[in-house]
This record gives C-alpha cells, sequence and structure tokens, in this order.
C-alpha cells in the first residue's frame, strides 16, 4: 500500500491523499478505492516531515482523499508539539495498544459505487445468500455467518484453511460485484467481503473481513464505517444481530 502525501491548495482543506493499492504479485497500480488504514497515518507523517505544524496537546487537519473526493478531519494527540504514539487505545485483532487517532468522515457516501445502496436495495437475495451491498466509505458485501453454514467465531487460521468457505464467499463476490455496478471484481480487491453474527463478549456485532479472499484479523477503518452504517439501517443482514444502541 503507497500513500502520496501533500499540502493543499483547495481552500479549508490543509492535505491531500492519493492512496495507490499494489497487488505483490503484478505489476499493477490501482488508485480507484480508498484506504482508511492508510489515511490514519496521513497526519502523523505530514506532522514529521513539518508539512504542517502541531496546533497544541491535540493537533486536528482536514484531508482530502483524491481517489474518491472524499474529506475528513483527522485528529492527533502532539503534546509538546510532537506527534504521539504512545497511548491506551486498542483495536480488536491489532496487537498492543497506542494513542488514539480519531477520523470524522465528513462525504462517505457512494466512494467507489453509485451511492451509499448501489442496487438500490438495503437487502438483496444473490447467487442464493441474503446480502447487503453497501458503500460508505468502502464498498462492501455484508452477509451472516449462519448462512455460509458458520459461527462466526472460527479464528482467523480456520477460516483462511477453509477451502470451501472462501470459494463460495468468492463465487458470492464475483456476483454482487455485477449487483453493485462494479463489473468483473475478479482481479480487485473489492468489494470486501464481510461476514456477520452476534456478538457474545460485548460489543454491537462480530465481524469477519475477507480482501479480497484472505481473512483478516482485525477490520479496516471505512470497513468499520460502512458496516456500522449497516446496523443502523432498517432491513440490512444486521438486522436481529447488531446490538444497536437507542
Amino acid at each position: 500500500k503507497v500513500g502520496i502525501v501533500s499540502k493543499s491548495t483547495t481552500p479549508g482543506v490543509d492535505l491531500e491523499f492519493l492512496f495507490a493499492q499494489l497487488q505483490p504479485d503484478k505489476d499493477t497500480v490501482d488508485t480507484t478505492p480508498n484506504c482508511g488504514n492508510m489515511l490514519a497515518a496521513v497526519v502523523p507523517f505530514a506532522l514529521e516531515a513539518s508539512m504542517v505544524q502541531a496546533q497544541g496537546e491535540t493537533s486536528t487537519f482536514r484531508v482530502l482523499t483524491l481517489n474518491t473526493d472524499m474529506q475528513c478531519d483527522i485528529t492527533v494527540h502532539t503534546p509538546g508539539g510532537q506527534v504521539e504514539y504512545a497511548g491506551d487505545a486498542r483495536i480488536d485483532g491489532v496487537p498492543g495498544s497506542s494513542a488514539p487517532i480519531t477520523i470524522n468522515f465528513l462525504d462517505t457516501a457512494g466512494s467507489v459505487c453509485s451511492g451509499l445502496l448501489p442496487t438500490g436495495q438495503v437487502k438483496d437475495v444473490i447467487d442464493g445468500i441474503e446480502v447487503t451491498c453497501i458503500d460508505n466509505g468502502m464498498p462492501l458485501v455484508i452477509f451472516r455467518a449462519a448462512d455460509v453454514g458458520r459461527t462466526g467465531y472460527e479464528s482467523v487460521t480456520e477460516m483462511n484453511a477453509d477451502t470451501e468457505l472462501k470459494d463460495r464467499i468468492e463465487r458470492l463476490r464475483i456476483a454482487c460485484g455485477h449487483a453493485m455496478g462494479l463489473g468483473d471484481v475478479s482481479a480487485r480487491n473489492y468489494p470486501k467481503m464481510t461476514l456477520v453474527a452476534p456478538a457474545r463478549d460485548g460489543g454491537s456485532l462480530t465481524t469477519r473481513s475477507f480482501i479480497p479472499h484472505v481473512c483478516h484479523d482485525a477490520i479496516g477503518v471505512l470497513a468499520a464505517v460502512t458496516v456500522a452504517t449497516a446496523c443502523v439501517l432498517e432491513g440490512s443482514v444486521t438486522a436481529g444481530i447488531a446490538q444497536v444502541p437507542d
């Protein structure tokens, strides 16, 4: 993954970010999608590179992602005018803890697809499985673990060894790519596939992310935003599964 950062000339915007997805086994560069995880590194990098200056105990800068024309405000801890990396913030699936990076997304709907719900429906049956196809920063296909005969609590290692499951998910991904207006996605990393199940140890929902064929240890930033959006859309596949606060 590559992040190209520059100071912005757009009024009200501090920094511009272009994300490039590389494939280790190919000579292709894809600048179509976003990457929320790389986005989280933009402001610390810009501060370290003296593109911008710290503002106090915390520093907030507006960043424009050029891939999808998406703006967001990113806040990092900068005590003494320096980026602070140590802290207590943690994310499931990510080892250790660090200082939090807060991202307030301003306009994420339809980042790659034609809109928030690219099929026009909050729920579809595609290739025999109920899915929610949604793009609120990242094109996702959300489906229930139970509908593919799994609990959602299989380990990452178990899921990556489950050839039958991965083949089933890939067939679904290809079909959903066409339904979402993305065409043939066989050579692309999106839409990303998100398997969901009820939370059993607190939280609102259990997720497993397949990007595109590998089950990952953690969920991506924009994928998390998009899953959370599905949880508050009436009639999505998360209905009856997600514990949504009033």
